[in-house]
């Protein structure tokens, strides 16, 4: 669930809807809600495709330890 919350949240700063993200990756729309609900476990390969449209890269994807509330 994190790594799809963390997907809506760039998708949102890059200011690209839900839909545009989805072509802008090549997938469809109704999975690309999967994905950001956490519904679906992804393929490497969409992962690369996320991070290409939204122009970052692939490890930006994945939260860190900062994002999730955690302290060292």
């Amino acid at each position: 669930m994190l790594f799809g919350q963390r997907v809506r949240t760039l998708r949102k700063i890059k200011g690209l809807s839900q839909e545009s993200m989805a072509a802008l990756a090549g997938l469809d729309r109704s999975y690309m809600g999967h994905i950001e609900r956490g519904e679906k476990n992804i393929t490497l390969l969409k992962i690369y495709q996320i991070s290409e449209a939204l122009g970052i890269e692939v490890s930006d994807l994945f939260p860190r330890e900062q994002d999730c509330g955690e302290t060292q």
